[in-house]
């Protein structure tokens, strides 16, 4: 009978209760969710040193603060930064893709059947180098704007690795 009701041409529904599933809750200017601050954290190697006294006075500071008081690096860092790590990501993903095409256009025009763990071993190793590549070009990157660098990073790349380990044992120590 009920359902009758609702499919005769001239039924109507009272819909005059609010919906249960729409919260009446705004909250006001001034309650305390609105004031809450989102946490910041800071990655290795880019966070301000933990004492006051452990920067050198004469050195030009390699970051700037902005009005959250988080670190900036500076745009010319940032662009090689993003550079390094794409290069480093691309090339073996890209190696790893070609490898693949390469053992599938083989064996369409059957010149060679290689065995399933050969195109599984060299996917396992390129896509691996290219996980592995995106620690790397951020670690290889110079953080300093007038220095290049070299193509590898090998040099920055030791110097940024030792650097990291030292503010891991500094922050341990406290």
């Amino acid at each position: 009978m009920k359902t009758l009701i609702i499919c005769a041409p001239k039924a109507t529904l009272n819909l005059s209760k609010p919906s249960p599933w729409k919260p009446n809750f705004l909250p006001k200017p001034n309650h305390p969710i609105i004031r809450l601050k989102p946490p910041s954290a800071s990655a290795k190697g880019f966070s301000p040193p933990s004492v006051a006294g452990d920067v050198n006075k004469n050195e030009k500071p390699l970051r700037r603060r902005n009005n959250d008081g988080d670190e900036d690096l500076p745009t010319p860092v940032m662009y090689r930064l993003i550079r390094r790590i794409l290069f480093s990501v691309v090339v073996p993903m890209g190696l790893g893709l070609t490898f693949l095409h390469v053992f599938g256009v083989l064996k369409e025009n059957q010149v060679y059947d290689a065995p399933l763990w050969l195109p599984f071993v060299t996917t396992l190793l390129t896509f691996g180098a290219s996980s592995i590549g995106i620690a790397y070009g951020a670690l290889s990157t110079s953080l300093e704007e007038e220095s290049e660098g070299s193509f590898l990073g090998l040099e920055q790349f030791q110097k940024n690795w030792v650097e990291m380990w030292q503010e891991e044992e500094k922050d341990d120590a406290t």
